[in-house]
Formats: C-alpha cells, structure tokens, sequence
C-alpha cells in the first residue's frame, strides 16, 4: 500500500485497521496465559505470568528497537522506487533478526532468575516466574524473526498479511493453553510452551510469506547476508529507539519491584491491570506505526505537506477512541478485571491502578502520534532522549526520591501518569519549535 496519494486519515484508517487487529491478536498471547493460569492454577501463578512483561520487554527491547530502524529505512526505499537497496535493506535485516534472535535465547534463559531475584520477586512467585521466563525466551528467535518480518510488510503498506498470521497463531495458543494447563496439568510451564509454539507459527508464516512474493521486498535464501553499509544505515536509526524501549523497560522492571514489595496480591491486580492496559492501549501504538509508515513514504516521495498534515489528522482519530475507552475503562473497569481473578484484593489493586492512570492516556495519544512521526522522519535518537529522559530518569528520580516519603501502592503507581504528561509537553515543543523535515521542505 503506497500512502503517497490520497485522503490522509482514510489511508492510515485503512493501514492502521487490520494492524490493529493484528495487534490485538498479539496482545492475546500473554492474556489468555494469565486468564488460563489465573483462573485455574492460583493467583501465585497470575503473579509469575504477570510480572513478566516488563522484563520480557527489557530483554529483547533492542531488537525489537532495530526492527523500527528497519521500517523506517525500508519504507523510504519503498516510497522513492529504490527496489536495489529495498533488496539489501531486507536481506540484511532478516540476517540480524537471526543472530538476535539466537542472542536473545542465551541471555533470557542466563538472566531470568537474576533479575527476578533483584525484582524482589516473593518466594511464593520466584520458582513458577523463573520457570516462564526460561521457557518463553526458548523462542526468542521465533518472536525476533516474526516481528521483522512483519515490520518489513508494515514498512511497505501492507497490514493485513501480519494480521492473518496473528489470528492464527493466537487462535494455536488459546488451544494449547488449555490443552497443556487442563488436560496435561503443565500449569506455567504449559502457557509458556504454548506460547513459543505459536510464536513459532507466526515466524513461519512471515518467512513463507517474503519468500513467495513477487514483490522487490520478496526474500532469497541465498541472499540473506549483512550489508556493513546497509547495517550500519539501519543501526543508525534503529538503535536509539532500542535503547528507548529497552531503558524505558528498565524503569519498568523497577517500577515492578516496587510493587513487588507489597505482596503477590499486589502483584497479580497490577498484572491484570497491565493486561488490561496492553488492549487500550494498542490502537495508539498502531497509530504511531502507521505515522512511522506514513511519514517514511511521504518524506521519501518528497511530499512533506502531507506529514504535516497526517499528524493532525492521526491525532483527531487517536483522541476520539481514547476518550471512549477511558471512560468505559473507568467506570467498569472492576468488572473486567474480574476475568483473571475473583480474589477480592487483587480486583482491589487493579481498580487502585485503573483509577490513578486512566485519566491521562490522552497525554498517550499525542506522544504516540509524535513519536511515530519523528521515527519516519529518521529522528530516532530525538524520541530516544525524550522517552529515556521522562519514563526512565525522572520516572527514577520520582521512585528514589519521592516515594520513600509516602511509599504505597498508590505512590508508585503515581509515576507513569506524571512521566507521561512530561514526555508529551517535550513531544510537543520539539515538533513546534524543531526543524526535523529535510531542509527542502517548504
């Protein structure tokens, strides 16, 4: 899909729709492992499941941060007609996701139990979160591979594919959740293989699907090799976002550990809140993949008006579904949580959680849209300083400092919303006041 020509909002509509639901289907991954183990093994095991995202997200941030560098050049070539360099940016880019991926195995399964351990993870939860962790990195190569190839598709305006794999996959992981938790009694260690196996679905899928096309994006075997000069192009606009994620996952990692200390309850309604918030939160996240498409094509087709004028119009959408989500979220929001677990204190801890971070996804809105934009526009290491300085150093500054006095539930919590209106104030006064379009723009 070329989004050179046309009516903006309807061609990021019309991108942004089954990326959505793709995402969707993803997010189903780590939910339907904490609705199964939450409803029927304990709410230790919830705790486990729950408390693993962000470390997840730490691990294998940088990869994933490459695979956005990737897009972002891959979707300049795309819009400018380079077919030649499309060719090499691919290759070279399926050929890091392998060794990343083979990476990523031995430092997940090293790492895990380390970092759970300096999470202050109770010793009621350590065992069965060690035991996910290890197995889910197991596939790490799976979930690298899938992720860019599908941002190679993204990258050239095609959502739906990406969607059809994730159906699929997620539909094989529901199934063997609970065939391996109610029928083999695998409990954590059945959710975890459960899920690498369905990874492994989508990652085939992907592959098949690039090494069929007649597209100039289509991938040869024999061509998958790293292009130093392509390689380095690609890392220049990669890494920064994947030290942004991954930093960013730090703090998290930190966050969790402060909420570790108040108990598995604590930690099972935080979890159920997070999955919760992954759901709300994916169509913003898809609207900033289809600026970073978007703004890629339009800057490499020379049309920057219509950059200009995508921010708008994304922002219009964005803002409209947030607001409806927010309130339905805030005021049934106990009877969502509900679906992972009926112990009264965890829906306790997640309603705490809805209740103070709910009333900002607006602000989620605008750094969202922003961010996808200066991304397509190369600006990789501007989102970087912005997104570490706010959800990383003063997110830190906040937990060290401040939360000592008044240390809660509710006090740590307090530090995503406070950080997130500090990233959208500096989001915007960077697009206001920066020159971040090529100098020809007019």
């Amino acid at each position: 899909m070329l989004m050179t020509e046309g009516v903006i909002w309807k061609q990021i509509l019309a991108f942004s729709l089954p990326l959505l639901v793709g995402n969707l289907f993803q997010q189903l991954y780590n939910t339907v492992d904490s609705i199964v183990v939450g409803n029927y093994v304990s709410s230790q095991a919830l705790a486990a499941v729950g408390t693993s995202n962000s470390l997840i997200n730490l691990i294998i941030g940088m990869f994933l941060g490459i695979s956005v560098g990737a897009g972002v050049i891959i979707s300049q070539y795309y819009g400018a007609k380079n077919h030649r360099k499309l060719s090499w940016a691919v290759h070279t880019c399926i050929a890091l996701s392998i060794i990343g991926g083979l990476g990523m195995i031995v430092l997940g399964v090293w790492l895990s139990p380390i970092i759970l351990v300096w999470m202050n993870t109770p010793a009621d939860v350590l065992a069965d979160s060690t035991t996910y962790l290890r197995i889910y990195f197991c596939g790490s190569l799976f979930n690298i591979v899938y992720n860019m190839g599908s941002g190679i598709l993204r990258a050239v305006g095609d959502s739906k594919r990406p969607l059809y794999y994730l159906i699929v996959s997620s539909l094989t992981n529901v199934v063997l959740d609970l065939l391996f938790v109610l029928v083999f009694h695998w409990d954590v260690a059945g959710v975890a293989i459960a899920t690498i196996i369905s990874q492994g679905v989508s990652a085939v899928l992907v592959m098949w699907n690039l090494m069929r096309t007649k597209e100039p994006y289509r991938v040869e075997i024999k061509n998958i090799r790293i292009d130093k000069r392509m390689m380095k192009r690609v890392l220049m606009v990669g890494i920064p976002s994947g030290i942004q994620q991954s930093i960013i996952s730090l703090s998290n990692v930190i966050v969790q550990s402060n909420i570790n200390v108040y108990g598995s309850a604590a930690m099972a309604g935080f979890g159920s809140y997070s999955k919760v918030e992954g759901f709300i939160m994916l169509p913003l996240q898809t609207t900033c993949m289809s600026a970073t498409t978007f703004t890629g094509q339009n800057i490499g087709a020379k049309k920057y008006d219509r950059v200009k004028k995508g921010i708008i119009q994304g922002m219009i959408m964005s803002a409209i579904y947030t607001v409806a989500v927010s309130l339905v979220l805030y005021f049934f929001g106990g009877e969502v949580l509900k679906i992972f677990s009926s112990e009264p204190d965890v829906i306790r801890f997640g309603q705490e959680a809805i209740g103070i971070i709910v009333p900002f996804y607006l602000t989620m809105t605008v750094h969202q849209i922003i961010m996808g934009t200066l991304r397509g526009a190369g600006k990789t290491f501007v989102t970087m300083l912005i997104g570490v300085g706010n959800m990383c150093i003063l997110r830190m500054i906040y937990i060290n400092c401040l939360v000592p006095f008044f240390p809660s539930f509710h006090a740590v919590v307090l530090c995503y919303p406070i950080t997130w209106i500090t990233t959208m104030l500096m989001d915007v006064l960077y697009c206001w006041k920066a020159k971040w379009l090529p100098k020809t723009a007019k």
